[in-house]
């Protein structure tokens, strides 16, 4: 897990908080108005206390895609580049939906089943008058169907590490708390900025641009590394052949040096050999 991972996840919950709020805006209404006969002070502590929840759920989640990543897909991805491709792709995956492409509707209407099934729970929880009570219902609340939940939810799997899921996830519902605890008109302000400016189209973009870098960036590192090697070699090969080269030339020219000189040599011991046979006495 790195510090730009975890920078990620709070950037992408910050800037689609815009969308939580559409999600979620009512929720926040009915917990605010079964909190209106106590004190602002306890009413804080439990605002407090049950995002603490939904943020314990959503660690909870990303401990679970965590595992699930590494209990699946850690056999697939020894000694290859799979984790890092597959974490650049879906990195581009939740940047294109951060641009609007609805790829999560559908997981969304499947969790929404989940959500009314604990309808009877989430009941029992109102008023939110007591810590206990608060906490439950920020539990449930992190199991509310959000496209942008799941997102994150991807990134949490190919993490390939529980404690890594979960740490992003926490992060990710960290960024999403400064719009849902804000008051109306600071929710407004917000709201303008985050729209006005496109940030969250501006995040989906970048996401989309680091998914790509993590995918290519080392493969042509890797390509030109190979090229460089392969230059070496050949640039080896090369130097081998001229010492060869050499070496052929150096065994020509001692060849042609040494011929006259054993040439020479044979010649005069012929000589020598004519002169004492002349020398020889003649038998009777």
């Amino acid at each position: 897990m790195t510090t730009a991972l975890l920078v990620a996840a709070l950037l992408m919950g910050f800037f689609g908080s815009p969308h939580c709020l559409g999600m979620c805006g009512g929720l926040v209404t009915a917990f605010g108005l079964s909190m209106k006969d106590v004190s602002p002070a306890k009413r804080r502590a439990l605002v407090f206390t049950y995002h603490l929840g939904r943020l314990t759920s959503y660690a909870s989640l990303g401990l679970i895609a965590g595992l699930i990543g590494t209990t699946l897909l850690e056999p697939l991805m020894q000694g290859n580049s799979t984790p890092r491709i597959l974490l650049g792709l879906v990195l581009v995956f939740v940047g294109v939906t951060m641009l609007g492409a609805p790829f999560l509707n559908k997981l969304e209407r499947f969790g929404m089943r989940f959500w009314q099934y604990l309808s009877p729970l989430r009941q029992k929880v109102f008023p939110l008058n007591t810590f206990p009570r608060a906490l439950t219902a920020g539990l449930l609340w992190g199991f509310l169907p959000c496209g942008l939940v799941y997102g994150a939810l991807l990134i949490a799997v190919v993490a390939h590490n529980p404690l890594s899921g979960a740490a992003l996830m926490f992060v990710f519902g960290l960024g999403t708390v400064p719009m849902l605890v804000a008051t109306h008109e600071t929710v407004g302000w917000l709201r303008d900025k985050i729209g006005r400016f496109r940030l969250r189209q501006l995040n989906g973009a970048i996401m989309v641009l680091s998914g790509l870098a993590v995918v290519a960036v080392p493969m042509m590192m890797s390509s030109m590394h190979s090229g460089h090697g392969n230059g070496q070699m050949d640039h080896r090969s090369h130097s081998a052949m001229m010492a060869d080269e050499d070496t052929a030339h150096d065994m020509n020219q001692m060849n042609h040096d040494m011929t006259p000189a054993m040439d020479n040599t044979m010649d005069h011991s012929m000589h020598d050999m004519g002169d004492d046979k002349n020398s020889m006495p003649q038998s009777q």
